[in-house]
Parts: C-alpha cells; structure tokens; sequence
C-alpha cells in the first residue's frame, strides 16, 4: 500500500456534519460533468502544489531540514539522521524487552496515533504486530516508505496545532523522543486527553540528555557533561524544553491522566559495563550517538546558540573522542517511559 502525503488542518467546532448528519449526502452524485472534472483538476492541482512546499526542504551546512513550518523542528530529516532514528528504535525495543510500548495495552487494540513519527518504523512495526489496529503516524516531514503495511497510513501534521482528529477516538497515543519540539507540554497533554477515548492510554518514551556517571568519571568539566549544559540552555533559549524525561510524569498528572506510570533506563554510553545486556546496550547506543550529535547539534548550535561551523565541528570532534573513551569514562544518560491512561466517563482522575 502506498503511504500518501496528507495535511491535516486543525478541528474546529464549527466544522461540518458527519457523513450521517449531512443532508448534502443525498445530493452527492448529482453534480454535473463539467463541475466535477474542473473540480478534480484544480484538487489535482492544489495537491502538487502542497506537496511541492512540504518537500521544498531547507539544506543548511551540509544538512537537510524539513520544509513545513520551517523551523519549527531542529532536527535534520536527511538519510544520516534518519538512520540514526533506525538505530534508536532498535535500541529502545532492546531496552524495554522486545516491546513497542509499555503502557497495558489490548491485543485487539482498535485506533493508534503515533505523533512525530519521524521513519515511521515505529508505527510500521505496531501495525504488523497489532493487524486489527488503524494505526496513524504525523510528523512534519515526509520521509516514511511508500510501501507499508495495509492498516497504517502516514500524514504531515505539527503536533503543536489545534487538535485535528475525532474527540475520544484513540486507543493509544505514542510518542517517542520528542525532547526539544514541544513549546507548550502543558497544552499537548491536554489534546491527548481530548483525542483519546475515555480508557484509553497515552505512552511516552524520551531519552534524558544529561550525560551522567555513578563513578565520577564524567567530572563537571567534562565535554559530555558541557554537552548537557549547552543543550539544556538551546532548548529553554529556543523555548523547547529538553528537559521534558523529567517534566512529563508530573505534566500528565496536572493534565488529569490517571494511573500514571513512570519507569527508568539506564543507557549505557559503550560497552563498558560487565553485565552482558548493559553491555550489548552500551555498544549500540555508541553507535547511536556518534551518528546522531551532528544532527543534534548543527542547526541548535548554529541558529539558536550562534556557533559558527567552524566551532560546531571541533566541538564534535572532542565529542566523538569522549564518546569513544568508554574503557575510563562510564557515562550513562536515563530513557524514562511514562504512560497514563484516560479516567472512564463520570469517573474522577485518580492522580498515582
């Protein structure tokens, strides 16, 4: 099945009836040829021309960014970053035991709504595993695979607008690594809520970019700890949080999720440790990183920190060696899945 580029436009309370409240509906077959044809062509038209502005994407120091709401996301969407995204829905699937998500789900789980679906890999691996479930992925840009499995389809939308879906609709809300994208937590909790059927759960894993050692070994004057520092300041400049792993349980909470649950990971930075899964763990995650700081830190460290490439790149370059450092240097960061669920209808949200 081909995935189309679709855009969605927010809900509005003035919108249209449903297919059973139309009265038009009756009349639907009877306009005439004329019309109808001239109204397929300009439609035909009108969906080049969006689809042309979707992926007339921004190339900036050697990197490609999406197009729809330009700068909106600081992360690049070319085939770097995006195997990079690959690497990491390999990590998090090890990390949390062969599982695509941690909240209780059924197994004949109905409507799934992955935001910021990024590759897309996520959402194509639910809909083969869950066959009865209508699986729908977002994100700003369009960079999925044509060819996905028959239940899942794709759709350009910024997770930041209005909501655009059905009111108590979904069965599962996942999102994943949205660090940095979000301006208003509080409000995007609250859409949640208002997308998801009443029971309905709500599942989030993000990963913590403080760089961190039980051992000492990242000392407070240590690349990958300035790395941290600098990274948290870019996103409270550029008014996107990247301290949202520590913010969302207590968000959730103060949006009216209930049975809120938060677990942490520990994620090695290579294989340094003895145990053998932390080991296996570590060796991927260092893989994971050194393909991703580039795009990380080229357009946050160059638009919103003012570097210039020059400064960008020999940063990078003592990244790469710390990373590398893992015999003396044991750093770890924490992935912190939270999940809640929606109270039922007429029951009162018990905060856990």
């Amino acid at each position: 099945m081909g995935a189309a580029i679709l855009q969605r436009s927010p809900r509005s309370d003035t919108e249209s009836p449903t297919r059973e409240e139309n009265p038009l509906d009756d009349y639907a077959g009877e306009l005439d040829d004329g019309a109808d044809s001239d109204y397929f062509e300009e439609f035909a038209s009108d969906t080049t021309s969006l689809n042309s502005m979707i992926t007339a994407y921004r190339y900036e120091n050697g990197r490609r960014y999406h197009a729809y709401k330009d700068g909106a996301y600081w992360g690049p969407n070319d085939e770097r970053q995006n195997e990079q995204l690959d690497i990491a829905h390999h990590l998090f699937t090890m990390l949390l035991g062969n599982k695509l998500c941690l909240a209780p789900i059924s197994d004949n789980i109905q409507r799934v709504l992955d935001i910021g679906t990024g590759t897309g890999i996520w959402a194509i691996d639910f809909a083969d595993q869950y066959p009865s479930a209508e699986v729908t992925g977002t994100d700003l840009s369009p960079t999925q695979p044509s060819f996905v499995p028959p239940n899942l389809r794709f759709e350009i939308d910024d997770a930041e607008d209005s909501w655009a879906y059905p009111v108590n609709h979904f069965d599962l809300i996942h999102v994943r690594s949205l660090y940095g994208a979000i301006s208003d937590w509080p409000a995007f909790y609250r859409n949640m809520l208002i997308g998801l059927r009443p029971g309905g759960w709500f599942d989030q894993l993000e990963m913590s970019i403080e760089f961190r050692s039980d051992d000492g070994t990242v000392t407070h004057d240590h690349v990958l700890a300035e790395w941290s520092r600098i990274f948290i300041e870019a996103g409270e400049r550029f008014g996107k949080t990247f301290r949202i792993a520590d913010l969302a349980r207590p968000y959730m909470l103060d949006a009216g999720f209930q049975n809120v649950t938060e677990r942490r990971f520990k994620l090695p930075v290579g294989p340094w440790s003895r145990d053998e899964n932390y080991r296996k763990l570590g060796m991927w995650n260092l893989v994971h990183c050194e393909q991703g700081i580039e795009g990380w830190a080229m357009a946050l460290l160059s638009r919103v920190m003012g570097w210039s490439f020059e400064e960008i790149q020999l940063f990078l370059a003592n990244m790469r060696k710390a990373l590398r450092d893992y015999s003396r240097i044991h750093a770890y960061f924490y992935v912190v899945s939270v999940y809640g669920q929606k109270p039922l209808q007429g029951q009162a949200a018990r905060f856990a």
